[in-house]
């Protein structure tokens, strides 16, 4: 069972970064899909980036691409979202996911590993 615990999360005002990070364990095999995402009340879930852990092929939302970084650690197991130039419409819960995946992410595929979420607020 994948398990994932995400962190550093806070309120930043517009311009101003952070950085997310998702410690993640109990995993059979270091072969994952990860992702943030983000979620504003009311509204659907929306992806923000994934990487594979297996190469580090990358892919971004439009809405973020060129300020947000998605990388990996994977000798500490950790990943991360380095969130640069925020703006007022990406305050959202971010929550990390996961799932078992040989080579590649893969677009449409369900994230069956779930974090609690952390709350990013960004004011004018």
């Amino acid at each position: 069972q994948v398990q994932l615990v995400e962190s550093g999360g806070g309120s930043v005002q517009a311009g101003g970064s952070l950085r997310l990070t998702c410690a993640a364990s109990g995993y059979a095999y270091p072969t994952l899909c990860m992702g943030w995402f983000r979620q504003v009340p009311g509204k659907e879930r929306e992806k923000v980036a994934t990487i594979h852990t297996d190469g580090g092929r990358t892919d971004y939302a439009d809405s973020v691409q060129g300020r947000f970084t998605i990388s990996q650690d994977n000798a500490k197991n950790t990943l991360y979202l380095q969130m640069n130039s925020l703006k007022p419409e990406d305050t959202a819960m971010y929550y990390c996911a996961a799932y078992y995946s040989v080579g590649r992410c893969i677009r449409g595929r369900e994230f069956p590993y779930w974090g609690q979420g952390t709350q990013v607020t960004v004011s004018s």
